[in-house]
Formats: C-alpha cells, structure tokens, sequence
C-alpha cells in the first residue's frame, strides 16, 4: 500500500469544483474556505485517506491522476484539454518508447501528458520561439518530475524541424498549414500528425495542405465532453458542459 510522504503530491478533493493539489513538504497548512487541514498529520497515511479540517469538514485525500496535474498546471496560455489529448493520444498511437514532436510548447499541458505516455524509453521535442512560455513549461515539467523525458527548444519549427522518423506530431499554432511539409519530413513513414485548430477556416484551409502533402486518413474532429449529475431518481444533465474547446485535425504520413 503506498503511503504518503513528505514530498508526495496529494489531491485534497471536497467535490468537483473544490480541489487542491499540494505537497506536505510545500504546504504544511492547508488553508481553504473549509477550513485548515494540517497536511504534515498526513505523511505516512495511504492514499484514499479521509481527512477533517480545523471546521470539521470532511476532505478525501487521493493520489493525483495525470488529468489533475495538468489541470492544476501554472499557465501563460490556454492549455489543451484533457478530453482532447485524450483523443490525440490513441488517433496518434502515443505510449511507451514513442518519439514525439510538438509545435507550441504553450504552458506545458500537452508537453507533460506526452512526456508522461512516452517515458521511461520514449522522448518529446517541443519547439517554441516564446521564451517566457518555454520557462513556465520548464517550471512544470520539473515541479512534477517529467523533464528527464523532454527537449525544449527555443525555435521556430517554420525554419526546420532537427529530429527525424518520429512516431508523432503535434503542432498548435495559429497557421499550423504552415508546418504541414516540415512535419511531414520529420515523421516516419505513417507517423501520425495531429494539429489544433481553434476555428473551422483553420481546419479546412489545414486539411486541404495536408491532403496535397499526400497525407492519409485526414480528418477533423470535435470532442464534446457532458457531465450527469446522477442521483437516485433525479439524475439530468449537468448545466455546466466542456463543449467546443478546439477542433483536431489528423493524417498519417505517405510516401
């Protein structure tokens, strides 16, 4: 049973909406609407604890899944959603060992969730030309130990792309069509690329570059994600919904 230590990374989660990410070793007291919750009386507990606060309410103290971490990321720019990556992550056949290209390091999210699916063997490029953004991502990955399994590169991936017969693309940027011959290059033969494309315009005038590149398998999705608030005999849809967040576009490479 693995317990909690000192520099663990604990979810102290009340409901869906009222949640925090801490350390022991960072946050020694908690201090929300709650109440205090004393994390140090923590350590030692396994996970899945539940916990009181100084107002005697009851906290559940979990172990933090890949989504909460991402969620909880420090941002300078909008971060791609769990729900898309998701879908990134099995149309682009990501996992252990994968070599990975990205376009947008943005704030890290998509930087983090790939570094996490490819490790201990696999490896992520990231390129952006912000460095104030790149130094957030950094800042990120090291916090929660995903470095080790990322390259960040401070340039503009339009002028070239350094890696080659990589196993997957991700580019997330304003004119990705840009990027449509560079990526082709680098990925191997029926690497999949996927792009975020924030309006339509964007993904049709995207698809129509990745068509005439002689990409395979084009095609655009929209991940919708709609809660249900169960509860015995009065369970409906959730009024909130994470509805359009973006549009993905995805081929695979031809020769």
């Amino acid at each position: 049973m693995e317990t909690i230590k000192e520099d663990s990374f604990i979810l102290v989660y009340r409901d869906r909406r009222k949640k925090w990410l801490v350390r022991p070793v960072d946050t020694p007291k908690l201090h929300t609407h709650l109440g205090i919750l004393d994390c140090t009386a923590l350590v030692g507990k396994p996970f899945g604890t539940v916990a009181s606060t100084t107002m005697n309410d009851s906290v559940y103290i979990l172990k933090p899944t890949l989504e909460d971490i991402v969620m909880k990321f420090a941002r300078r720019t909008q971060v791609i959603y769990p729900k898309d990556l998701a879908m990134i992550i099995m149309h682009c056949g990501i996992h252990s060992g994968s070599r990975v290209f990205e376009a947008g390091t943005g704030s890290g999210a998509a930087t983090a969730t790939f570094a996490y699916m490819v490790a201990p063997e696999g490896h992520v490029y990231s390129y952006d030309m912000n460095p104030e953004f790149q130094d957030v991502a950094r800042k990120n990955l090291e916090k929660f130990g995903l470095m080790g399994s990322v390259t960040l590169k401070g340039k503009d991936a339009k002028e070239g792309i350094e890696e080659e017969g990589l196993d997957a693309a991700l580019v997330d940027m304003g004119d990705p069509w840009e990027l449509v011959p560079n990526v082709k290059k680098a990925l191997a033969p029926s690497g999949m690329m996927a792009a975020i494309c924030p309006t339509m315009n964007q993904a049709e005038k995207l698809t129509e570059k990745m068509k005439d590149e002689g990409f395979a398998t084009v095609e655009t999705i929209e991940v919708l994600v709609r809660n249900l608030e169960a509860r015995l005999g009065m369970t409906r849809p959730s009024q909130f919904m994470v509805a359009h967040t973006c549009y993905v576009t995805f081929g695979r490479k031809t020769i």
